[in-house]
Parts: C-alpha cells; sequence; structure tokens
C-alpha cells in the first residue's frame, strides 16, 4: 500500500513538472510564477500581481495607449496623458497629468496605471502616492528592437488578450520581413545618416528602433555601431564635423521629428554651414520622419520602416503596376496611386495638441468610413491632408471619404491639375459638355494639353467613372 501511494505521488510529482515545463516563458521574459491569476516582473523591477485581467486602466505613455488599442483594449482605457493621441479616439479619454495632483488618478480607481521608468525616475513622489492608495502601477518599456515582443507580452499579460497580441506580433514581423527581402534585391544599396536631434547633430545607438529600421529597409547605417549616450538610451553623440567629412557618402539624409528627440528641419539643414556639399543635401534627398512611426515601441513601426525604404529606394516601394487593370478604380485605390506616384512621405500629426486645435479642414484619423487599423488609413488621410483628394462633411456633421466611390473623370481631373504644372495655350478644343463640368478651367486645360481625350462627339463626360489603368495614365502626366 504504502508502495503505490509513493508510485502515485511520484507520478503526480512529474505530471506536474511536465506541465510546468510546458507552461513556462521565454528566458528573459519577466514572468514570475506566484498564486494570482497575473504575475510578471515590469522593467522596474517590481512584482505585479492582478488576480483578473485589468479593466480600468490610465496610460501615461503613447506607446502603452496605442498598442493597447492595437490589442483590442481601447476600451479598458478610462484615460491617459495629453500625448495620447493616436488613434483619435485616444483623444477623447481622460487627461491625466504626472506633473499635477495624484489625488485625480486616485478617484479616477483605475485597477492599474502604465508608465514607463524614465516617467518614474522624473516624479517618484506622484507613484509612491499612487502605490499608497493601493493602485498597481506597471513600468514598461523595451529598451532595444529585440525586446519588443516580451514588452506587448506584458501588455497582453494585463489586459487578457494574449491570443490578439500572438496575431499581431506575427504579422509584424511577417510586414518587416517583407519589406526586407524586396529591398534586398536592390544592388545598390543606400547609406543613410539618421538624424536623431539637431543638438550636437546626434544620431541612433546600435540596436535601437531606428537602427534596426535603416537595417530592415536595405539601407546601410553612416553610423553603424553607435553606442548610447547612457545605457539604455537609443540616442548616440556623432556630431556635424563627421557628417561633413563623411558628406560624400551620405545616399539619404532622415531627420527625425517628435516632442522627444527632434533633428532639423528640411530648410535648416541645407541651410547648415558646409552642408551644402553633403550628397543627399546636393541631391535633395533629405527627409523627415515622425517619430512616432521609427522611435515609438508601436505595431505602427512597420510603417516607419516603409517609409525608409520609400525614402531610399521609390520606384520599388512606390510600384503602382498592382493598378494597371482594368477594374473601376475607387477612391481607395485612388489615394494610394496619388501618394506613390508623387512619392509623398505619409502625413502624421506631430503635435500632442493637435486634437485641441480648431481647424476647418479634416481632422486626422476622424473619418466615419475609414478605421485607423485599414491597410489604406496612410494613403487616404495623407493625399487628404496634401490637398489632392476631397472630403466632405455629412449632415449629421460627421466627416467621411467615401472609400469605395468611384472615381469620376473630373474628381481625376482636378487631383492632376493640383498636383501638376500646367497652363492653357492660346488655342483651345471645343468640349461639348464643357457647360457640365464643375471645374470647367480645368477641364478645359487638360483636355488642351493632352492629358485627357474627348469623345467622338467633342465630349468630356466629367461623370464618367474611370478604371484603375485609366486613372495611372492621367497620373503619368504629372511628372513629365
Amino acid at each position: 500500500m504504502k508502495r503505490k501511494i509513493l508510485v502515485l505521488l511520484l507520478a503526480a510529482i512529474m505530471t506536474l513538472s511536465i506541465f510546468s515545463a510546458c507552461g513556462a516563458k521565454p528566458e528573459g521574459s519577466g514572468t514570475a510564477q506566484n498564486d494570482a491569476e497575473i504575475s510578471f516582473v515590469d522593467d522596474d523591477g517590481n512584482q505585479i500581481s492582478l488576480d483578473a485581467p485589468a479593466e480600468r486602466i490610465i496610460s501615461f505613455y503613447s506607446a502603452h495607449t496605442e498598442n493597447l488599442y492595437s490589442l483590442g483594449a481601447g476600451d479598458k482605457l478610462i484615460g491617459g496623458h495629453t500625448t495620447c493621441v493616436y488613434p483619435a479616439e485616444a483623444a477623447e479619454k481622460a487627461i491625466y497629468d504626472y506633473k499635477g495632483d495624484p489625488e485625480y488618478v486616485i478617484a479616477a480607481q483605475p485597477d492599474v496605471v502604465v508608465i514607463r521608468p524614465h516617467i518614474a525616475r522624473s516624479t517618484p513622489e506622484y507613484f509612491e502616492t499612487l502605490k499608497n492608495a493601493g493602485i498597481i502601477v506597471v513600468s514598461l518599456y523595451p529598451e532595444s528592437f529585440d525586446d519588443f515582443p516580451q514588452y506587448i507580452e506584458k501588455l497582453a499579460l494585463l489586459t487578457g488578450t494574449q491570443e490578439r497580441a500572438d496575431e499581431l506580433l506575427e504579422k509584424f514581423y511577417e510586414d518587416l520581413n517583407a519589406i526586407h527581402e524586396l529591398t534586398s534585391l536592390v544592388d545598390d544599396k543606400q547609406t543613410v545618416f539618421f538624424e536623431a536631434t539637431e543638438q550636437n547633430i546626434r544620431t541612433v545607438a546600435e540596436g535601437s528602433m531606428p537602427d534596426r529600421a535603416i537595417e530592415y529597409a536595405g539601407g546601410i547605417n553612416l553610423a553603424e555601431g553607435a553606442k548610447p549616450m547612457t545605457e539604455g538610451s537609443s540616442i548616440a553623440e556623432f556630431g556635424e564635423e563627421r557628417v561633413l567629412a563623411r558628406g560624400d557618402e551620405i545616399d539619404v539624409y532622415v531627420s527625425q521629428r517628435g516632442a522627444m528627440n527632434s533633428g532639423g528641419n528640411l530648410i535648416s539643414i541645407g541651410e547648415r554651414p558646409g552642408f551644402d556639399t553633403v550628397k543627399a543635401v546636393e541631391d535633395g534627398r533629405v527627409f523627415l520622419i515622425n517619430e512616432k512611426l521609427i522611435s515609438s515601441p508601436t505595431f505602427r513601426y512597420y510603417k516607419g520602416v516603409n517609409e525608409l525604404a520609400r525614402y531610399m529606394y521609390p520606384e520599388l516601394l512606390d510600384d503602382t503596376s498592382v493598378f494597371d487593370i482594368d477594374e473601376p478604380a475607387t477612391r481607395r485605390q485612388f489615394a494610394s496611386m496619388v501618394v506613390r506616384t508623387l512619392h509623398i512621405p505619409v502625413y502624421v500629426p506631430s503635435s500632442s495638441k493637435y486634437y485641441r486645435e480648431e481647424r476647418d479642414t479634416h481632422t486626422y484619423g476622424m473619418f466615419e468610413d475609414v478605421h485607423w487599423q485599414e491597410e489604406d488609413f496612410d494613403y487616404i488621410e495623407t493625399a487628404v491632408y496634401t490637398g489632392y483628394l476631397s472630403w466632405r462633411k455629412g449632415e449629421d456633421g460627421l466627416e467621411y471619404f467615401d472609400p469605395d466611390t468611384i472615381v469620376t473623370r473630373e474628381e481625376l481631373a482636378k487631383t492632376v491639375f493640383i498636383a501638376g504644372d500646367f497652363s492653357s495655350g492660346e488655342a483651345h478644343k471645343a468640349i461639348a459638355d464643357l457647360d457640365s463640368c464643375e471645374n470647367a478651367r480645368i477641364v478645359q486645360t487638360l483636355v488642351d494639353c493632352g492629358v485627357f481625350e474627348l469623345t467622338a462627339d467633342g465630349c468630356f463626360e466629367p461623370q464618367r467613372e474611370l478604371s484603375c489603368r485609366e486613372v495611372l495614365s492621367a497620373l503619368a502626366f504629372i511628372n513629365k
């Protein structure tokens, strides 16, 4: 009997060991085992334990907010910092300031407050007050590109969205690898200098997200191997002298724009003494990139990589051959064709005050019929922001793009005229239905310039719907 009990006990121990091994987290994930349903160690070394996923969250970092929305946990956010403005719906949440009175946060009764180590160090008393009030404070931040999946894993644990996190991470790396595979076909690799801050012309450290972005985009980092200024920093010293000494190597000059770290702008870089000798400046290949796309640890990072690749290899990344088809052209496709044909950098608001400013134009991210997670979102927002495509305000006062409406000849004519440089000559072709065109002067000019042909009976047919191939054919005149 004793022998039988001993055998059963050993079997139970072995079974538990097997299940423990199967459920073990990868090394470096920061998770820990205890009796709580959710348990891990945050990036400030604090043991985090929750009995169930958080339902009321306050985020003090824009990347946390953005990632929580991506994970499908945006409804769990009850508020955030003033910088938490993406997606647009996040800007409508209550605003909290970690430099203000912590009693406002305590009164909101969050289950969890999510911060990052830099914030914890800047105002330690604020967060001690929250902890003393029984609020769980979680500090997270991936110090390098390789830390990103572990960071997302912890956010997913907090919100019970592990399955969604796995799907997003798989897609994230698929997108990055697709860009890298495409640019790997290029023989003439482009050398990039990435200006992280205008002060002392600093660059990005080895292993940082911008550094890895250059690699994924198929470029060569001029400052390869640059060491961080301080431990955990993504910024590295470089300096004006070294830039000028190697200026003839720089094919593309990229300057970061943002609140945390910001390089020079398109005008100031070219006006610096000696910078007119830098190859990229001479060739007009100086570009700006929003730090939210390239330095912020979010799923939008692959878009930043794609932008870098577009700067380096525009003919490859902005290829429009996929639209060379006879199918009807939707406004969604039209936006993509315009941005690619003109090689326009995608637009992202840079100010955290953007949604508190009054404007008569379209408000970024506020189209009722275009979701921020749609594949064509950036192309649509960019085409509208630059004024090449129109939008409308509905009777309900909301904003609409009508992405699935088919493009008409007159709509295309207006875009081509705005984007190109056309002037009407003295001779005008007779257009039988010119009176039915809302933009008669534009139509007349483009017909005279040979951009559009008339029908056999001399009509322009402003409301005739177009194919993708017809749209591409007209857009080709812009760069002639």
